[in-house]
């Protein structure tokens, strides 16, 4: 029998130039203004997702690969979804919005003020994508670089910073009794001082607690410190897996491992695969994409090579294609996930081109060999992750209007009759919803 899921999407080019390499950029929506996300985000909502998860890199990259991130738009520009997001609150009623943002930019004390005022202004609809990326470090300041786990031991200690604060006002601090005139009593509220290996601030904060529960927290890692992080911090863990049944279900199961040895319960975490379908028409026509793409061509590979230069900030285009790929050339801030992701299952021996040849090469929805086919197809594969226990999907990419509606007119009623997708949200925010079911 179905069972409702989590849908959200991944806006994964982040707030930058939509429509960018495309047809549809013909359609004239300027992706520096609000209108286009805004009309995207009231199609999410009318289709009953959760909560869209914007990308975001504060950097341009490294003066070696700058250009190869902006000649094609890949890796920028980017402009702060954080600020997008109450454009986006304004549109809608109960889509949550997940800005990303990293500890290394935002100040404890500033953060948990800013953010709590989002939470405020969208009816506790906020969530917070935190990353660890380190290549933006020196735009926040000259201090070294941290390392992998570093980075994680910060974002931590700046998320226990963050609660702190907005815990800070204690029971019945808020008092708002028209009638003796007090509205708040400052004897409830924690005197926060907060000296830890990277931050150090005090309190209280100067902002009121919340009536629907704190912002929402997401991560994307998926190392084993990554998986930690989730397991002790995050509401919503955006997944990366190989979408068969052991992979499913060993994933979820070291995510479930590390909540329960933080304390916490394995309902506590969503986890949330991310996919990036391709829906067409006819089984016919799903088999004649996947056909033509079995064998790509130069300008195919260069293609990818760009893409994966730009994503990890490692410029692959002018390796040889006929020899092994060196991971050395990897430096510490590349993800040991996102290398993982590149590499796949080929031997360490395989040649550039055979990797990027099975980046470029496409498969099938029906035998769980790739993800083209038809709505139902899709929809079928969404009913199976669900039979594994699965907690809901990510749809990843731009959040054009033409690509929201090309994946979702067909789909959505699909879905819903299938009962796999909400008809309906209920009250008190995103964690509400989240926590629905």
């Amino acid at each position: 029998m179905s069972r409702l899921q989590h849908f959200g999407w991944f806006l994964a080019r982040g707030f930058g130039p939509h429509g960018w390499g495309h047809p549809y950029l013909r359609w004239n929506h300027r992706w520096t203004e609000p209108g286009l996300y805004q009309d995207s985000a009231r199609t999410l909502e009318q289709a009953g997702f959760d909560l869209l998860i914007i990308e975001d890199a504060p950097s341009l990259g490294s003066a070696e690969t700058i250009d190869l991130r902006i000649r094609h738009a890949f890796g920028g520009p980017k402009h702060d979804p954080l600020l997008l997001a109450p454009y986006l609150f304004a549109a809608t009623q109960h889509l949550g919005v997940v800005p990303t943002v990293n500890p290394a930019a935002y100040l404890p004390y500033t953060a948990a003020r800013q953010f709590a005022t989002l939470q405020h202004l969208s009816g506790h609809r906020l969530g917070l994508n935190i990353v660890t990326d380190t290549g933006s470090a020196r735009h926040f300041s000259t201090a070294p670089q941290l390392g992998h786990d570093a980075a994680y031991d910060r974002a931590e200690e700046w998320v226990d910073g963050l609660r702190e604060l907005w815990r800070s006002w204690g029971d019945g601090a808020l008092v708002e009794d028209e009638e003796s005139g007090v509205y708040a009593d400052g004897t409830r509220l924690a005197g926060t001082a907060h000296r830890g290996e990277y931050f150090g601030f005090d309190g209280p904060l100067n902002a009121v607690p919340f009536t629907d529960g704190e912002p929402t927290i997401v991560s994307p890692g998926g190392s084993g410190r990554g998986l930690a992080f989730a397991g002790r911090n995050s509401d919503v863990q955006l997944a990366l897996a190989p979408l068969d049944e052991q992979s499913i279900r060993a994933y979820r199961g070291r995510i479930h491992a590390a909540a329960e040895a933080a304390g916490r319960t394995p309902s506590d975490v969503k986890i949330l695969f991310a996919i990036q379908p391709v829906l067409v028409s006819s089984p016919e026509e799903a088999d004649r994409l996947v056909a033509a793409s079995a064998d790509p061509d130069e300008a195919a590979l260069l293609a990818i090579a760009r893409k994966q230069s730009s994503d990890l900030e490692t410029d692959l285009t002018g390796l040889d294609l006929d020899q092994p790929l060196d991971r050395a050339i990897f430096g510490e801030h590349v993800s040991e996930g996102s290398v993982r992701r590149l590499v796949g299952k080929h031997a360490p021996d395989a040649p550039l081109r055979a990797i990027l040849a099975a980046h470029a090469r496409l498969g099938r929805l029906n035998d769980g060999s790739g993800f083209v086919g038809t709505a139902d197809e899709f929809a079928d594969r969404i009913e199976e992750l669900g039979d594994w226990g699965n907690d809901g999907v990510l749809l990843w990419g731009d959040l054009h209007p033409v690509t929201v509606h090309r994946l979702l007119d067909e789909l959505v009623p699909i879905l819903r009759r299938r009962g796999i997708l909400r008809e309906e949200y209920v009250e008190g925010g995103l964690g509400a919803n989240l926590r629905a079911f």
